[in-house]
């Protein structure tokens, strides 16, 4: 017979989202917390590992083994499951809208399989299938409401995500996004700022507009400047300090966008742009629209109009026919970009792209070879790019579990303008996430900075208010539940900060 959890509330339905993958999945996960929340659920403490009433995979189909992964997930829940009458899985997200039914098949015991389209459905498949003891699988093939519509449970009080489109309208060789996603619909611009601003009222300050390929924002609605127009309107809203944006694509990358970013104040100087190879042979047999002058061309018009930019990147080794002369253009573009950052990548097939069926795959010692010196390469450029930030005045955002030793160092944690993480001594007055100090780098490593000195200035922030108010409204209800049921109209107002902050 199994225990009594004293720590759930009598009747009371606890719930836990697992997330894999893009930005994409994590801002789909906040929606579906939110559903769940909305129709009565309340989230599983930290560290439930699967003993929640209702668990959520929100899956992503990108790597080869993630049906593998996803498997032994489930296999690891089924005992649970048979424990705990009433108990629920759900599987969700793209491999979700790829596989379908395989997963009922394999896994009989999950309850609802829903795709990347319909997510908004999860409450009423959870349901159905609780009345009806069968599994409910339900795939749409478009759009049923867009993402930012749905209720949401934001994991930051102080930064948010803003979906500007979804889907993808290219065609790369190696990516089954698009056919999981669909093609690219945007939001309308006036939905898209108002929720940026609904997002200030309540005290955010930070957003990160987010697109499968976000600089491409306009082609659904047949503006091709809409993607710098919106920037500048981001500019406007009044409360927001930050602008970010995720993930660019350089075939779009025009000079109406460089220039909205150099003359935007609260655009930040950063900018992730995917390279995925230097070589144009490569590049053309992935079905990128761009070649290495072209790219490194945006590259040096950014640095251009913004010097102190801060560029990352995503690169992609031993893609099938890469031969030892390809990976050397890929080192020449990493050598001349000097990336603050680059996510690498072992190529793997994935499974319904024309990669995964392409000759020439390149043998695993080969790809692991490159990938060996690519990382060495970048974790230079790395570093000597942190150390021409010794002796910078920065001002932080103060940010909520970026720095895994923190507690140990006596420091906090927080990131620049350029989104460098920025690792600070803990300043006597009380610090919040969201708050804003200002520090003097005093060291740099390759993935991280130090400013080991007094902080200069600390500035509190009605960002910091929000994540005050939210902490102690959580303190203050029953164990597992985190923000509860979302409310009708515009949130109260925060209350002042005692000092006014500069766009940081």
């Amino acid at each position: 017979m199994s225990s009594i959890d004293r720590s759930r509330p009598v009747g009371v339905k606890t719930y836990e989202v697992r997330t894999y993958g893009c930005q994409m999945n994590v801002h789909d996960s906040e929606r579906l917390s939110g559903l769940l929340e909305e129709a009565g659920y309340v989230r599983a403490p930290e560290g439930s590992d699967g003993d929640a009433d209702v668990v959520v995979f929100n899956t992503c189909a990108v790597r080869e083994n993630a049906d593998n992964r996803l498997y032994g997930n489930l296999g690891r829940l089924a005992p649970k499951k048979a424990a705990r009458p009433g108990m629920q899985i759900a599987v969700g997200g793209c491999l979700a809208q790829k596989d379908r039914d395989t997963i009922v098949n394999r896994a009989p015991w999950v309850d609802v399989v829903f795709g990347t389209h319909n997510i908004g459905k999860l409450p009423v498949l959870l349901e159905r299938a609780r009345v009806q003891e069968e599994a409910q699988v339900e795939i749409a093939e478009s759009l049923e409401a867009f993402p930012s519509t749905l209720p949401t449970r934001r994991e930051s009080a102080y930064a948010a995500w803003v979906s500007i489109s979804v889907g993808c309208n290219n065609t790369c060789t190696f990516c089954i996004v698009p056919a999981l996603r669909g093609k690219e619909k945007d939001r309308r611009p006036g939905d898209i700022l108002a929720e940026v601003e609904a997002l200030v009222g309540e005290g955010v300050s930070e957003i990160t507009l987010l697109g499968q390929n976000v600089n491409a924002y306009g082609s659904d609605i047949g503006d091709r400047e809409a993607f710098s127009k919106l920037l500048r309107a981001c500019g406007t809203v009044e409360g927001l300090e930050r602008v970010r944006f995720t993930s660019p694509h350089p075939r779009d990358f025009t000079d109406d966008v460089i220039a909205a970013m150099a003359e935007t104040p609260n655009v930040m100087p950063q900018l992730h742009m995917p390279l995925q190879s230097g070589s144009d042979t490569v590049l053309k047999a992935m079905r990128r629209s761009y070649r290495q002058e072209r790219y490194l061309g945006i590259i040096e018009k950014v640095r251009a109009a913004i010097p102190h930019a801060a560029i990352t990147t995503d690169i992609i080794v031993g893609f099938p026919g890469e031969t030892e002369e390809d990976f050397e253009q890929t080192l020449h573009v990493v050598r001349e970009a000097r990336f603050a950052q680059a996510f690498t990548f072992q190529y793997s097939k994935r499974p319904g792209t024309p990669a995964a069926t392409m000759e020439n795959q390149i043998p695993k010692e080969v790809v692991q070879a490159r990938y060996e010196r690519l990382v060495a390469l970048q974790e230079e450029i790395s570093w000597e790019e942190n150390k021409k930030q010794v002796g910078r005045t920065l001002e932080l955002m103060v940010a909520e579990g970026e720095g895994r030793k923190d507690g140990a160092t006596h420091r906090l944690s927080g990131r620049a303008p350029d989104n460098r993480l920025v690792h600070f001594t803990k300043p006597e007055q009380d610090v919040r996430p969201g708050d804003v100090v200002t520090v003097e780098v005093t060291y740099a490593a390759p993935h991280h900075l130090l400013a080991e000195g007094a902080v200069l200035d600390v500035c509190p922030t009605r960002a910091g208010d929000a994540w005050a108010k939210r902490n102690a409204a959580e303190a203050a209800k029953p164990a597992g539940v985190m923000l509860g049921l979302p409310t009708i109209g515009a949130p109260a107002p925060l209350p002042v900060a005692t000092s006014g902050c500069g766009h940081a």
